[in-house]
């Protein structure tokens, strides 16, 4: 087969994260897929073998496939995951990149940070871990934070993968009560409905192949699963948004030199000859160029693109000499979709600091390219993992925390809510004094 035939077999690439609680087998299950992909060469398997750390002593179990996605000394010498650590495979139908990201508290930031750049969850639970003895099931603190986390970054597409059923002789009736409390949670958090599969990951039931030992399971293996989702990205607004990240000159000096301004299309389309307005100055201009990627080095009267579409790296340059810099964003001068320009706004925070939040302090928003100072004015309520209620009276946000807060900012932003535009609804909050990253938000509500 030639190399331009296997790529027209392949439908595109699925970005997926594992999350779950400690020792839930995330790294094992990415482990056996790579394994049962055939995606892991021959010396790697030897130096697996022989290495000190290894978790798994079973009989049937040739080297401990944790290892393969534990690769910080320290993961190995503990047993826990870090990291997020990103591994690549392959098959007839797709590309895969997968992120298996810690299962600890102390580590939600990393999984926030994996989550942020994925298509699809796949949610651990440990069968063996579960109070079975309530109804519905009792479920850990850490897989309701897990699934709380994936419903506010917006994931389109959750599998929950009931591990270890091995050890609990696959009995049907104890999946069925998992999945009855697993569909319960989705419910209350407002998540996808989730697609529910037995597997055992050290032996690879229902991983990759379809097990016997599942008769009463009629649904795909996961990755027969993976392999069927539509992954194209999902735009709910058609009109412009293009922040501008950097201002290039082809020598830095001459005035009648190329000046571009550089940047990811967000959402929307530009077309050359278009009239466009630049936010937050109102400034208006004509697009004269469009260059892809590294073509903006190319001379003056380089032909370009006439089009570029969310998602594309351009250099746009424009007609008229108007002033904009990093942090503006190029918009449609009419269309649908206008964005607000805001200085308040409601939104949902993933608290990751190990200081609260202080209603006093101040802090930096990092949105798009934009940076400005802004103050938490109030908290409007805080998610408890435990009871998934909400609490109302509440004057502070404590690490690992998600809650909804109203911030003020020192000047106004050209934003989107997060469920109408994930790249210009989300932002991340930084101390000011320290630059440590303290927040991941998602933006619920715009006061124009």
């Amino acid at each position: 087969m030639s190399l331009d035939q296997q790529t027209n077999t392949h439908q595109g690439v699925v970005r997926f994260i594992t999350a779950g609680s400690v020792d839930d087998g995330k790294s094992t299950l990415i482990g056996r897929l790579l394994y049962d992909t055939k995606a892991v060469l021959a010396d790697q398997l030897l130096a697996l073998s022989k290495t000190k750390h290894a978790r798994v002593t079973a009989s049937d179990a040739a080297v401990d496939l944790a290892l393969l996605t534990d690769g910080l000394e320290a993961e190995r010498e503990q047993g826990i995951t870090i990291d997020v650590a990103y591994r690549y495979f392959a098959t007839s139908k797709r590309k895969f990149i997968v992120a298996d990201a810690p299962g600890h508290e102390q580590y939600t930031r990393n999984l926030v940070t994996g989550a942020s750049q994925a298509d699809v969850a796949v949610l651990l639970v440990d069968a063996t871990r579960v109070d079975l003895t309530t109804k519905p099931a009792g479920l850990l603190a850490q897989t309701k934070r897990h699934s709380a986390i994936v419903r506010l970054l917006g994931l389109r597409h959750v599998a929950v993968a009931v591990n270890k059923m091995d050890l609990l002789n696959f009995d049907e009736n104890v999946f069925n009560a998992i999945k009855e409390s697993i569909e319960g949670l989705a419910t209350t958090l407002g998540l996808p409905t989730p697609h529910l599969i037995p597997v055992s990951a050290l032996q690879g039931d229902n991983v990759v192949d379809k097990s016997d030992k599942t008769p009463w399971y009629q649904g795909p293996s996961l990755l027969q699963w993976l392999e069927s989702l539509d992954t194209t990205p999902v735009q709910n607004i058609e009109g412009l948004r293009f922040p501008v990240q950097y201002v290039a000159r082809q020598d830095g000096s001459a005035a009648d030199d190329f000046r571009g301004y550089l940047g990811r299309v967000e959402a929307g389309t530009i077309s050359k000859g278009q009239k466009v307005t630049i936010l937050p100055s109102g400034s208006e201009a004509t697009v004269a160029e469009i260059h892809v990627s590294n073509d903006h080095q190319a001379s003056n009267d380089a032909a370009g693109v006439d089009i570029a579409k969310a998602g594309q790296v351009i250099a746009l340059r424009l007609a008229e000499d108007v002033d904009v810099s990093r942090g503006d964003t190029i918009v449609a001068r009419e269309g649908h979709d206008q964005p607000s320009l805001t200085k308040q706004v409601s939104a949902d925070l993933c608290w990751l600091d190990s200081e609260p939040l202080s209603l006093s302090r101040k802090y930096v928003l990092r949105h798009t390219t934009n940076t400005v100072f802004a103050k938490v004015k109030g908290i409007q309520q805080v998610l408890d993992v435990q009871t998934l209620s909400h609490a109302t009276d509440i004057h502070a946000l404590n690490m690992n925390e998600i809650g909804r807060v109203d911030l003020v900012l020192q000047k106004p932003i050209i934003a989107d809510r997060f469920d109408q535009a994930a790249s210009t609804g989300a932002f991340v909050l930084t101390d000011e004094a320290t630059n440590h990253t303290v927040a991941a938000g998602m933006l619920r509500e715009l006061t124009v």
